[in-house]
């Protein structure tokens, strides 16, 4: 077997000292090192077949330069764009990403933060935040430095990176306002979700402001079966109603299916708008009128403020609120008081 390749050996092909070299092959030290030395060293260390040693790393700085990121639901197509934008920026800093999905499961949700804890991960990133997240309060009693990413943890005071809920309910309302509907059903999440407050309090407000009739309608989960479910009850009470404001994309993915299977045309009979905009939603039939969050961008803020944490900044448990965009698609059409003045 062949001898390891180490920092000396690199080093003494350069003629630098051994310390420049973990400079400069560290994505994060990378920048106090000339240029060109650092395009030198890191020719030699292809050249050499150098593998940095992350263990021996660990052992000396008491960092693995790992990042725990804990996800609710992989299938959900919000979801792997986040995940990206996280993995593109801690890549960038020498950090490798740990993906944990629960499955919406709380018991998994402590299993995978237990596991990627003894796995000695320097910090996470988590999108799974309820109301009453034990394992999340459990993380902050422990003093791991954690960021959330789209939703809050209650009352844990760490930082969050989300997407302007209210402000893309507000554009919502306002579009099917002008639109000419009156009356509206918000097909909501589950309750512990701070998404699911923060929308559901948009739209009513919204609706009072704008002289409209709103309801909501809740799920226990964002899945499109959940959607689908919650309108077959909703046209099983009479349809008093001309547009769907679904709370996410797959909800209204499962809308859709309902109202199909009813004989109930979208969206000359019912409109219907989800949030997120997440991939594909402009296939579906019809096209998804819906708010467009930046979910990659959310995950890469995310990591940057993670990285400043761990770099040893004290991040104050703010929220960082992410701007938002309707983007109108063939799901939404002009209502039955159209043109009328109110």
């Amino acid at each position: 077997m062949s001898q390891q390749v180490t920092l000396e050996d690199v080093a003494k092909v350069v003629g630098v000292n051994k310390a420049t070299v973990s400079r400069a092959l560290n994505p994060s030290t990378r920048s106090i090192v000339n240029s060109q030395t650092a395009s030198r060293i890191i020719q030699a260390a292809e050249a050499l077949g150098y593998v940095r040693n992350f263990t021996a790393r660990s052992l000396r700085v008491q960092t693995t330069m790992t990042v725990g990121v804990v996800i609710p639901d992989i299938t959900n197509a919000i979801f792997p764009p986040m995940v990206r934008g996280i993995e593109n920026y801690l890549s960038q800093h020498g950090y490798t990403v740990l993906l944990a999905d629960t499955d919406e499961s709380s018991d998994a949700e402590d299993l995978a933060i237990t596991s990627l804890l003894e796995r000695r991960v320097d910090g996470f990133i988590v999108a799974t935040g309820t109301e009453e997240d034990r394992a999340v309060t459990k993380l902050f009693n422990l003093g791991t430095p954690v960021v959330l990413v789209n939703r809050g943890a209650g009352k844990v005071p760490y930082p969050l990176v989300t997407g302007d809920d209210a402000a893309g309910i507000r554009a919502v309302v306002a579009h099917l306002k002008d639109l000419g509907h009156r009356d509206i059903v918000h097909v909501a999440g589950p309750s512990n979700f701070s998404t699911t407050r923060a929308r559901t309090k948009a739209f009513l407000r919204a609706c009072q402001d704008s002289g409209l009739n709103g309801r909501v309608f809740a799920t226990t989960m964002l899945r499109a079966n959940a959607g689908e479910v919650a309108m077959d009850s909703l046209l099983a009470e009479g349809r008093d109603f001309t547009a769907v404001v679904a709370a996410t994309d797959l909800l209204a993915l499962g809308v859709l299916k309902s109202l199909r299977r009813h004989g109930v045309v979208c969206p000359e009979e019912v409109s219907v708008v989800g949030f997120n905009d997440m991939p594909f939603s402009e296939e579906f039939g019809p096209g998804l009128t819906t708010v467009r969050v930046p979910l990659a961008g959310m995950g890469e803020e995310a990591a940057r403020l993670l990285v400043r944490r761990l770099g040893g900044e004290d991040l104050a448990p703010s929220v960082l609120t992410m701007p938002v965009a309707l983007v109108e698609r063939n799901s939404t059409a002009r209502g039955p008081h159209y043109g009328q003045a109110r």
